[in-house]
């Protein structure tokens, strides 16, 4: 355990710019611009007249309840940038995992250390798999509340005081909670692409992602030349949208919603809201046989990872 934990320290101390300081800079970007967006107007002008009017909104009763419950709970969604993010982290930690210390050779020093290879690329597969995804949920939860805050602040220069309602308000809490409550899901569904990217990786010794990606879509086309032009019958697109993208695309926040069955209710039928239907739909599509069909796919590209590390040294 404590082996692991120092290989997952030196993993964020050799990655720490992209893995901690990009979600950062995004999410103060995105925060100086909402900013600049809620506080740039406190007046109002009316027609054509040279002066300005401040105005001041007092909501009460049922509106005031919709306006905090439309708050408390879509509140998470104002980090949506920070998000998206994530993907891209990811993608480009594992693509640059395995190939990386082969190619400054750092890895005759890793090696020469009483760790196994095992040890060592199951190290980054848990930095990409929960330590980065907590890395980016943690930035994206604090933004969003720092936005919340924002628009509070704005509302009571103009009247409507919110602190108090939003403070009692369970959905403050309940949705940060359910965000983590996603990252099981986003890790079994990311596997085959964390898989797909350590093998390359560990294999090719330049132009990591020229193999990376170009394998899978050199095959769609392929497949699709072999349908169309060849007459074979071979369900090309099935095969790309269920097998090809889902080495390329796993690793982006929410991809259960292109790969797995049926969508998740966005609405309040049947009396289910929508933060925890979209909750309920995802953890429902570990019962997706494509699912499972995919972590096995990618426990055995890590095992053949690991096999790789194990006899190549260098370049």
């Amino acid at each position: 355990m404590n082996t692991m934990k120092w290989l997952v320290k030196r993993e964020l101390w050799e990655h720490k710019g992209m893995l901690v300081w990009t979600p950062l800079v995004i999410a103060a970007l995105v925060a100086a611009l909402a900013l600049l967006a809620v506080f740039s107007g406190n007046e109002i002008h009316f027609g054509d007249t040279m002066g300005s009017q401040t105005y001041t909104v007092n909501i009460q009763g049922q509106a005031r309840a919709g306006v905090v419950a439309a708050l408390s709970q879509g509140y998470i969604v104002a980090a949506v940038p920070v998000y998206l993010v994530l993907g891209f982290l990811v993608f480009f930690y594992c693509l640059g995992a395995l190939n990386d210390e082969r190619r400054d050779r750092s890895i005759l020093f890793w090696k020469s250390l009483p760790v196994s290879d095992l040890t060592t690329v199951l190290s980054k597969v848990l930095t990409a798999l929960v330590v980065a995804p907590l890395i980016v949920a943690g930035v994206a939860i604090g933004l969003a509340l720092l936005l919340l805050a924002a628009v509070a602040v704005k509302l009571s220069l103009h009247g409507t005081v919110l602190f108090a309602d939003l403070l009692v308000a369970p959905e403050l809490y309940l949705a940060p909670l359910r965000l983590l409550a996603l990252l099981p899901v986003y890790m079994l569904w990311a596997l085959p692409t964390v898989g797909w990217l350590l093998m390359i990786s560990s294999m090719v010794r330049s132009k990591v992602f020229v193999w990376a990606v170009g394998v899978p879509v050199g095959a769609g086309l392929l497949l699709i030349w072999m349908q169309k032009i060849l007459g074979f019958e071979l369900n090309a697109y099935w095969i790309i949208g269920n097998v090809l993208n889902r080495l390329l695309l796993g690793v982006a926040p929410g991809s259960w919603v292109l790969f797995g069955a049926g969508r998740p209710v966005l609405s309040q039928e049947h009396g289910v809201p929508a933060p925890d239907a979209v909750l309920l739909y995802s953890w429902s599509t570990l019962a997706d046989l494509v699912l499972w069909l995919g972590v096995a796919a990618g426990v055995a590209m890590i095992a053949v990872a690991v096999w790789m590390r194990r006899r190549r040294e260098e370049g």
